[in-house]
């Protein structure tokens, strides 16, 4: 009598087993969904509701933040852009957060909210903490990074997009 080894005690867990990892997987982003989106939902109404800072001058004020980082940019025709109506730009930049992190946490148009998140970051690392020395000291610089899983992805889980697309695929009656 010969003896076989037995191979088929242990396959391998392939793709959409339903395993924990399949699912882990799956929702990874979610929680940078959630950080990001709330963070930027937050951001945008404490710009809101600051009256200090939506001024063209004084302490706190959007203006003189952009007047002291204006020489220190890596783009100072970007920030003069914005001092020809600090207030406009403050609100401006306040409404895209909201949007952005709406849209994020919502995951509605997220691709979309996400390159939004993205640029307004990116351009908040060009201008307010490019001179950050050493440069990682600047925190604008890893939320935009933070922003490209989601720009790639987007929002396929728990999300308002989601929720449309299986609609959509629904056959009508």
């Amino acid at each position: 009598m010969t003896h076989r080894m037995r191979t088929d005690t242990h396959t391998p867990r392939l793709h959409g087993d339903g395993g924990w990892r399949d699912s882990a997987g799956r929702h990874a982003l979610l929680p940078l969904r959630i950080f990001l989106g709330v963070t930027f939902i937050y951001a945008g109404l404490d710009k809101l509701t600051d009256s200090a800072f939506m001024r063209d001058a004084g302490s706190g004020s959007i203006g003189d933040m952009m007047r002291a980082v204006r020489d220190s940019s890596a783009l100072p025709a970007l920030v003069d852009l914005s001092l020809k109506s600090p207030v406009g730009f403050g609100y401006a930049i306040a409404f895209g957060e909201l949007a952005v992190g709406i849209g994020t946490l919502l995951g509605l148009l997220a691709r979309l909210a996400a390159l939004g998140g993205a640029l307004i970051s990116l351009s908040l690392w060009l201008t307010v903490s490019w001179a950050s020395d050493p440069y990682y000291y600047g925190n604008d610089l890893p939320y935009m990074f933070c922003w490209v899983p989601l720009v790639l992805a987007g929002a396929p889980y728990w999300s308002l997009d989601a929720l449309i697309r299986r609609r959509r695929r629904e056959p009508t009656l």
